[in-house]
C-alpha cells in the first residue's frame, strides 16, 4: 500500500484494458481525485495507444510491469469477461486494491473463488453496478425503504438496446469464448436485477426464463450460442411479483434501463435515460418529482452534486461510484457505495452477496430458459436462487 492510500495524496489507479471502458473509468477516477498513473492493453502498441488516448502516465508492457509498479494504489480490470477471474487473482495476489467490471466471472464458482481470495487479502474490492449512484435512485430506495410506498405487490424492468439489431452487428460479447455463457441478460440483465434489488431493499429468490437468439450466426462470431434477449418472471423474498425484458435487439432503444415498483401506497419508476427524474404514482395527485437536492433524503442529496437544471448522466454517477471506493480503500465508511461495508478484516471487499448474486441471477435464467422456437413450455418447477448469507447481512 502507498502513501496516497492511507494519506491526503491523490490514489494512484491504473487500468487493465484500453477499450471503452477504459475511457469511461480513467474519467471518473480523475474527477474522484485519483491519478491516472498507467495502462496496459492486449499489445505494448496497442497500450500506447491507449494510453495516450485517456492520458495515462504510462504505456506498460505489460501486466506483470503494471502490478509491479508501487505508484499504484488501485487496479481496474475492464477486459473481456472470459480474462476477469485471472486477472483479478493477480491483482489480489500484488496486494493491491481492484475494481473489476461485470460480470465479475463467468461462473458462479469463479465469482465465488474471487471472493473468498478478496476476503483473505483484506482490499477494497467491488463491481460497478453504477446505476445505483443516480440520486434519484437513492431517492427511489429511500421511498422504499421509509414505507412511503407500502407493501411491494410487483415490480415491472426492463433493459433494452438496439446496438446487436442487425445480423452483420458483432462483438467479442457474442462469443462465448471471450464473453461467458450469457450475453444480454449477463451484459445488461445483471444491472436491471442490481437495480431491482437495491432500490426494493428486497431479493430475487426464484424464477422461470424465456430465452432467444435471434441470428443463429454473426459477420464475425459465425455460430452464436448466446442469447439476444430474455423475459424472465420472478419472485421476490417478500412475494411480489416480478417480470423483467432484456434485449440487445429492440429498435430505437439505446440504453433503456427502466425500473417501476408497485406498492399499497405508491407506485415508483425510474427512467435511466431521464435520470433527472422520479415518476411517483398514486391513485390521486400522481407528479413527476424532478431532482431538486434540497427536497432529496439525505443518502440521494449526496450524490447531487450540480444544482437543480443542472444534468447529471452516467458518467457522473461512474464518478460517484469512484469516489466512494476511493475513501474506501483510505478506510473511510463508503455508506453509498455499491457494497462497499465494513467487515473483518476492515476492507470492503466481493463479499456476502453483492458481487456473488449478480452470478446466482444469470445463472438461474440458462439453468431454467425454454430455447426453443415457439410458445415456452408449462412449467411448475421455478429454480431458486441460492443466498450465500443470511437476509440481516445481505447487500442493503
Amino acid at each position: 500500500m502507498t502513501a496516497a492510500a492511507t494519506g491526503t495524496a491523490p490514489l494512484g489507479i491504473a487500468l487493465i484494458g484500453g477499450g471503452f471502458m477504459a475511457d469511461v473509468h480513467s474519467r471518473a477516477a480523475r474527477a474522484a481525485g485519483a491519478r491516472v498513473i498507467g495502462l496496459t492493453s492486449s499489445t505494448p502498441e496497442r497500450s500506447r495507444q491507449a494510453a495516450e488516448r485517456i492520458g495515462a502516465e504510462t504505456a506498460y508492457e505489460n501486466v506483470d510491469a503494471l502490478l509491479a509498479d508501487e505508484r499504484v494504489d488501485v487496479v481496474h480490470v475492464v477486459t473481456p469477461n472470459a480474462t476477469h477471474h485471472a486477472l483479478t487473482v493477480r491483482v489480489l495476489e500484488a496486494g493491491k486494491h481492484v475494481v473489476t467490471e461485470k460480470p465479475l466471472a463467468t461462473t458462479v464458482g469463479e465469482a465465488i473463488d474471487l471472493q473468498a481470495r478478496a476476503k483473505e487479502a483484506a482490499v477494497v474490492a467491488c463491481v460497478p453496478f453504477v446505476y445505483r449512484f443516480h440520486p434519484m435512485v437513492r431517492e427511489a430506495r429511500a421511498r422504499v425503504v421509509g414505507g412511503q410506498v407500502g407493501r411491494l405487490f410487483s415490480v415491472q424492468g426492463a433493459y433494452l438496446q438496439d446496438w446487436l439489431l442487425a445480423a452483420d452487428d458483432d462483438n467479442w460479447r457474442v462469443s462465448t469464448e471471450a464473453g461467458g455463457a450469457s450475453r444480454a441478460f449477463a451484459d445488461i440483465g445483471s444491472h436491471l436485477c442490481d437495480l431491482l434489488e437495491f432500490v426494493t431493499a428486497d431479493r430475487l429468490v426464484r424464477l422461470q426464463a424465456v430465452t432467444r437468439t435471434v441470428y443463429p450466426e454473426r459477420a464475425s462470431t459465425g455460430h452464436v450460442a448466446t442469447e439476444d434477449l430474455a423475459g424472465v418472471l420472478a419472485e421476490t423474498a417478500s412475494g411480489a411479483v416480478v417480470s423483467l425484458l432484456v434485449s440487445q435487439v429492440a429498435p430505437g432503444r439505446k440504453n433503456g434501463l427502466v425500473l417501476e415498483v408497485h406498492g399499497a401506497s405508491e407506485s415508483l419508476r425510474f427512467e435511466q435515460e431521464r435520470p433527472e427524474e422520479l415518476w411517483i404514482g398514486r391513485r390521486t395527485a400522481s407528479e413527476r418529482h424532478l431532482r431538486n437536492t434540497d427536497e432529496l433524503h439525505p443518502d440521494a442529496a449526496r450524490l447531487s452534486v450540480l444544482p437543480p437544471g443542472h444534468p447529471l448522466g452516467y458518467q457522473d454517477a461512474f464518478t460517484a461510484f469512484a469516489a466512494d471506493t476511493y475513501a474506501a480503500v483510505r478506510g473511510a465508511d463508503a455508506r453509498g457505495s455499491a457494497r462497499l461495508r465494513r467487515r473483518r478484516p476492515r476492507r470492503p471487499h466481493h463479499g456476502c452477496g453483492a458481487r456473488l448474486r449478480p452470478h446466482r441471477r444469470v445463472d438461474r435464467p440458462l439453468a431454467s430458459n425454454h430455447r426453443t422456437p415457439g410458445p415456452p413450455r408449462r412449467s411448475s418447477s421455478w429454480p431458486r436462487i441460492p443466498s450465500p448469507c443470511s437476509p440481516a447481512s445481505g447487500p442493503i
